[in-house]
C-alpha cells in the first residue's frame, strides 16, 4: 500500500499568529527531538523505520557519493537502529512507496506526493527540455521506442555516441538524453546497479491515477515550500541558495511562504541570538511544548543517556550552516568540493552530535574491499573534553560500530596520531567492557 505522505490543506486565512520566542536551549532541543535523534537510533530495525522518518522529515538528498555511505543512508543511519540500505532501496525501486525527483536537488520524496512534485518535471519539459528534445529528436525516438519494446536502459546499454555540452561537462549524449527524459518525468528509474541508472518509462512504474493528477502550481509550489519546512524543522526565509532551489526567484518563494504563513501552516519563531524570522510547521507545536518541559524538568534529549550521531553531509538538520553557527556554535564546511590543500578538516567530514550539542567532526571511509571502516581522524570543539564524561566513549563506540554496520565492515581501523590515543583507549575500553557484559 502507497505510503500516504502529506497532501496540501484547503486554505483558510486566518489572523496572523503571534510568534513564539525561544532560547537556544529550547531550539536545539526542539532540533534534535523533531529529529528523531534523541537519542539516536531509537527506531525499530525494521524497513517500515524508512517510512517513519520519510513521514517526519518528506524528503531526503539522494548524493551518490559512497565514502562512508550515501548522505540518504546516513542520514537514516542516525535515526534508525540496525539499519541497511537494501530496505531504502526496497521502498524506491520494488515497493516504490518512495522515488527520485528533484526537490532540494536530487531528493527521495514519497510516491504518494508524485502529483505535488510534479511541477519539477513539467517546468523542465516546457523549458530546457524542450530545446533539447527538438535538437536531439532522432536519439529522443530511438531511446524511448527501444524502451517500449525491448525494457529499461541504462546508457551502458548502448554504444556512446558523440558527447555534447551538459550542465557541468561534456557527457555523451545517450547519457544526456535520458537524463533528460527522466527530468521532464517520461522516463523514471527502474532502479539503480551501484551508481549505473537504469530507466524505464513511467506509466509502467508509477500508478496511473498518480500520474493522472495535475494541482494547481501554486498547490504544487506551497507543498514544495512546505517540505523544506518540514524537513529542517526551523527554517528562516534565507540561508543558502541551494535551501530554496526549485522554488522560482525570491518574489514567488515570499509569495508561497507568505500563503502558507496566512493559512496557519507555518508559524512564526524568533530565536534567541538568531537574526530574522522563522518557522515551525503548526503540527509540531506539541514537540517545542514537550521540548521545553523537558528542559524545565533538567532531563536529558529524550529522557535518556545521550547518545552519539555523525551527520551526513546533507542531512537536514546541517542545511543552514548559518544557524549551526548561531544555535550550536558549530561552523561546517562540507569541504568535499574544496581543493585538497585548502581543506582545514577533510574530504568527507561528518559533525558529531552528542545530545543536543555538536561536539565535533570526524572523518570515516570504507575501505570496501578490506571490509574496514576506517576512522581517519577526530576533531572536538573548544572546550569539550570527551573524557570528561565517561558515557561519551561508550555512546562514540556505539556510533562508530553503528556505522560500521551500515557497510558490512568486519574491522574498525582508528587514527594513530598521538592526540588520539587517550581517547581511542577509552572507546576501546568501553567495546570491551559493552562485550563482556553481553557475553
Amino acid at each position: 500500500m502507497p505510503h500516504p505522505g502529506r497532501q496540501p490543506r484547503t486554505i483558510v486565512r486566518v489572523d496572523p499568529t503571534p510568534s513564539l520566542t525561544l532560547d537556544r536551549a529550547t531550539a536545539r532541543r526542539f532540533l534534535v527531538r523533531r529529529h528523531l535523534l534523541a537519542p539516536p537510533r531509537s527506531l525499530p530495525a525494521d524497513p517500515a523505520s524508512v517510512l517513519t522518518v520519510m513521514d517526519r522529515l518528506g524528503s531526503l538528498q539522494f548524493d551518490p557519493l559512497d565514502i562512508a555511505g550515501r548522505n540518504h543512508d546516513l542520514v537514516l543511519g542516525a535515526r534508525i537502529a540496525g539499519y541497511r540500505r537494501a530496505w531504502t532501496d526496497g521502498h524506491l525501486y520494488q515497493g516504490r512507496t518512495l522515488y527520485e525527483t528533484y526537490n532540494k536537488g536530487l531528493s527521495i520524496v514519497p510516491t504518494a506526493e508524485l502529483p505535488w512534485y510534479r511541477i519539477t518535471w513539467d517546468r523542465f519539459r516546457s523549458g530546457f527540455g524542450s530545446e533539447t528534445f527538438d535538437e536531439h529528436a532522432p536519439l529522443v525516438e530511438e531511446l524511448l521506442e527501444r524502451i517500449r519494446t525491448d525494457g529499461p536502459l541504462s546508457a551502458g546499454d548502448l554504444e556512446p555516441r558523440a558527447a555534447i555540452d551538459w550542465y557541468w561537462r561534456p557527457t555523451n549524449q545517450v547519457r544526456a538524453i535520458l537524463e533528460a527524459l527522466a527530468e521532464a518525468g517520461i522516463l523514471g528509474l527502474r532502479r539503480r546497479d551501484g551508481n549505473r541508472r537504469v530507466y524505464d518509462l513511467v506509466e509502467r512504474l508509477f500508478p496511473a491515477e498518480l500520474l493522472e493528477q495535475h494541482p494547481p502550481v501554486d498547490e504544487q509550489l506551497r507543498h514544495k515550500m512546505l517540505s523544506r519546512y518540514r524537513a529542517h524543522g526551523l527554517l528562516g526565509t534565507g540561508g543558502q541558495q541551494e535551501i530554496f532551489l526549485g522554488l522560482g526567484k525570491t518574489p514567488e518563494r515570499t509569495r508561497t511562504r507568505e500563503t502558507l504563513f496566512a493559512e496557519g501552516t507555518l508559524v512564526p519563531v524568533e530565536v534567541e541570538g538568531v537574526k530574522g524570522r522563522r518557522f515551525i510547521v503548526d503540527d509540531e507545536r506539541g514537540m517545542l511544548e514537550a521540548a521545553r518541559a523537558e528542559l524545565a524538568r533538567g532531563e536529558e534529549p529524550g529522557r535518556r543517556a545521550p547518545g552519539v550521531a555523525f551527520l551526513a553531509p546533507l542531512d537536514p538538520l546541517a542545511w543552514d550552516r548559518e544557524l549551526l553557527r548561531r544555535l550550536f556554535d558549530f561552523d561546517y564546511v562540507w569541504e568535499v568540493y574544496v581543493p585538497a590543500a585548502k581543506r582545514r578538516w577533510g574530504y568527507y567530514v561528518l559533525p558529531i552530535l552528542s545530545g543536543d550539542a555538536i561536539v565535533g567532526r570526524i572523518e570515516p571511509r570504507f575501505d570496501r574491499k578490506a571490509r574496514t571502516l576506517k576512522i581517519l581522524a577526530v576533531w572536538w570543539q573548544e572546550g569539550f573534553d570527551p573524557l570528561a564524561d565517561p558515557r561519551f566513549a561508550g555512546a562514540f563506540a556505539d556510533a562508530v560500530a553503528a556505522l560500521a554496520a551500515t557497510g558490512d565492515a568486519t574491522r574498525i581501523e582508528w587514527p594513530k596520531a598521538a592526540r588520539h590515543r587517550p581517547f581511542v583507549r577509552a572507546v576501546k575500553g568501553a567495546i570491551e567492557t559493552a562485550a563482556e557484559r553481553s557475553a
